[in-house]
């Protein structure tokens, strides 16, 4: 089923539609649906690279609010949401989320945002721990951009060749963009104790 989903998100990429089924794709995997929209970006980018930058804004407008949508679903329908992320594979994942939640703040997003592990899974388990609405925004905003923006370049420079690379080595964008953020905001938040023991998986 995921293999019939990925070459109807491919052959959307290549309709005349294709910006508004990349909003609507951006806007579903924060939530839901399972392909992530870089399976549309980058063909959209090497077909048109004059567009690059406002297709990866598009990506991001999209994804940050298909994010609120996430959050609203684990807030307000929390047995729905709970359900969801157990059908997603994510049975455990609130209590995973309030595990890095409690090692890291609100890094996670960040962190978790940026690299291939499903955003879908932070969303609705913000939602369900009554995570911060304004900071989960601002933070999505951040890392979803930073993540879009990437691909974006990497395919309008290099070509559709060095998605594999990226995708390889996300993990350690992610944490290099980490490393600048918290050196340069985040000075106040460590100062002041925030975070709780406990093992957690990365």
């Amino acid at each position: 089923m995921l293999r019939r989903l990925y070459d109807w998100v491919m052959g959307l990429a290549a309709s005349r539609h294709a910006p508004l089924s990349l909003f609507a794709v951006s806007f579903a995997e924060s939530s839901f649906f399972p392909i992530p929209p870089d399976v549309m970006l980058a063909p959209m980018v090497l077909a048109k690279p004059e567009k690059a930058w406002r297709y990866a804004l598009l990506c991001t407008i999209a994804s940050v609010l298909g994010g609120m949508l996430g959050w609203a679903i684990g807030y307000f329908l929390r047995d729905f949401g709970l359900w969801m992320m157990s059908i997603t594979g994510h049975a455990g994942g609130l209590e995973q989320f309030q595990c890095w939640y409690g090692k890291y703040g609100v890094w996670v997003i960040l962190a978790k945002g940026l690299t291939p592990i499903p955003y879908k899974l932070v969303t609705i388990a913000s939602g369900l721990a009554a995570f911060s609405f304004p900071i989960f925004v601002a933070a999505s905003a951040v890392t979803r951009a930073a993540r879009f923006f990437l691909v974006a370049f990497v395919v309008k420079r290099f070509g559709p060749a060095m998605m594999p690379v990226i995708e390889r080595r996300l993990a350690l964008f992610a944490a290099i963009l980490i490393g600048l953020l918290v050196i340069g905001l985040g000075a106040s938040h460590f100062l002041g104790g925030g975070g709780h023991g406990g093992a957690c998986g990365a």
